[in-house]
């Protein structure tokens, strides 16, 4: 999967549920990978595409249905 792909309202709730429950980089609300000193919001919770290319690679796999 190449660029960012769009998502409907319910599959980005589900998205947001998976990123919440299972990404290691989640911490409340923030994302650790983008943080250089201030906290960084993650950019998957607030987009209807995804961006994040770690969620797509190491997260969105353990949901069959959505991948």
């Amino acid at each position: 999967m190449n660029g960012a792909k769009r998502l409907t309202p319910p599959q980005s709730r589900k998205v947001n549920a998976l990123v919440r429950r299972t990404c290691c980089n989640y911490d409340n609300g923030n994302c650790i990978l983008l943080d250089d000193g201030d906290e960084c919001v993650c950019p998957q919770l607030i987009s209807y595409s995804l961006l994040c290319k770690w969620f797509r690679v190491a997260v969105l796999p353990a949901d069959r249905l959505l991948y």
